[in-house]
């Protein structure tokens, strides 16, 4: 029998335990940095499989799988294990029990994807040559990004390996296909939060008072010109304000407003000069209206980059492994992911698996309450990361 065949064979072995484990980790799910429970989930079902888990970063967890010459290659697989603050509204038995947080990016079936992955592999230890290394990785949905504080750690060294390979799922996409996109995939991330100050009073006397609402209305409109007249037509960039706090009321004037917002664009150069626009613009409009403001750039993800070379032959040992029509081309997101971080240093790719199922209605996109995915995707995933790994190490 092939190797492809035995990996397909046994991914349809695994998947109801991979899929009892996705449950586990959905009904239990922790914010970014908090993964305690999940972290020790991975540590003990690694255990079981004879690995030896170490913790990174306080929660993260990594193991290795030695298959024959293991010094030969060694290729790394990372999943994320954080959930959102968000308050599920699936009525299913897996629902989550912890109220306000829920697995609405998908980071259960990541988590527990990698799991049936490396049950695989280990399995398969004497019919491939190198060393695959397991990244369990925290805080992917909060700055810094657990992949940067992984990287201090080492988790990228002794040695360092030959690629990064990261799943994530994606619900445009039916289950059992899998997208692929080479080159700039993902945008950089930036969080802005913005104090406007201005002195509040009476609404019937605003000319007693500096009204931080009507700055702050202006200064929203006037940034988006930085968009529109300093970005190049040919360079993708978005700013955001989703939330704007003005703490007044029909008649009151309030002393000042904040705001918070993301930038996003998927060029460093522009993303450096873009930010110093956006503090300049701040600073010189709320004053020239007689107010002042605070700012603060908290700096989030660089942009993400998938290896021309390294995605080419992901996307064809994908294609041997779903065939061609189950594998589908991608667009470049303005969605971000700290996967970028691992893409800056050494070969990356981060491909989608689709986990879509209109006749159930499963359509939900990620970061909504009433998100959740068809678990015979975990089938395809735990089968086609195991594949994938193979075929790297063979390159």
């Amino acid at each position: 029998m092939s190797l492809l065949s035995i990996i397909r064979e046994k991914a349809q072995l695994y998947a109801p335990e991979v899929i009892n484990l996705r449950r586990r980790i959905h009904q239990n799910p922790e914010l970014s940095y908090q993964e305690f429970q999940t972290s020790a989930l991975v540590t003990d079902e690694l255990r079981k499989l004879g690995l030896n888990p170490v913790i990174l970063a306080t929660t993260g967890v990594m193991a290795e799988i030695h298959g024959k010459n293991a010094q030969k290659k060694t290729i790394a697989l990372r999943a994320d294990m954080d959930a959102l603050p968000i308050q599920e509204e699936n009525n299913v038995p897996y629902k989550s029990q912890n109220p306000g947080v829920m697995h609405a990016c998908g980071h259960d079936v990541h988590t527990a994807s990698l799991l049936g992955t490396a049950k695989i592999l280990n399995d398969l230890r004497d019919r491939f040559e190198g060393t695959v290394r397991l990244i369990f990785q925290p805080g992917e949905e909060k700055n810094p990004g657990g992949a940067s504080l992984l990287i201090k750690e080492g988790v990228l060294q002794n040695p360092q390996p030959a690629c990064i390979i990261g799943q994530h799922v994606f619900p445009l996409l039916p289950a059992g296909k899998a997208g692929f996109r080479s080159g700039k995939y993902m945008a950089s991330s930036d969080e802005i939060y913005i104090t406007v100050i201005g002195k509040g009073g009476h609404g019937a006397a605003p000319e007693l008072t500096v009204d931080p609402v009507v700055i702050a209305a202006h200064l929203i409109v006037a940034l988006q010109q930085i968009i529109s007249r300093k970005a190049s037509p040919k360079q993708p960039s978005v700013l955001t304000f989703g939330r704007i706090t003005a703490a007044g009321s029909t008649n009151i004037i309030p002393d000042k407003v904040e705001m918070a917002g993301t930038f996003r664009t998927l060029n460093e150069v522009w993303r450096e000069q873009a930010l110093k626009e956006i503090e300049k613009m701040a600073v010189q409009l709320t004053e020239s209206m007689g107010g002042k403001c605070e700012i603060n750039i908290s700096r989030g993800y660089p942009y993400l980059e998938n290896n021309e070379e390294l995605t080419r032959r992901l996307r064809q040992s994908a294609e041997e492994y779903l065939g061609k029509e189950n594998v589908a081309d991608l667009d470049i997101t303005m969605g971000s992911e700290d996967f970028a971080y691992y893409s800056q240093i050494i070969p990356a790719s981060f491909y989608r698996l689709g986990t879509r199922n209109e006749a159930r209605g499963i359509t939900s996109y990620v970061h909504t309450p009433t998100f959740d995915v068809d678990e015979d995707a975990l089938i395809t995933g735990i089968g086609l990361m195991a594949w994938l790994a193979v075929c790297e190490l063979n390159v």
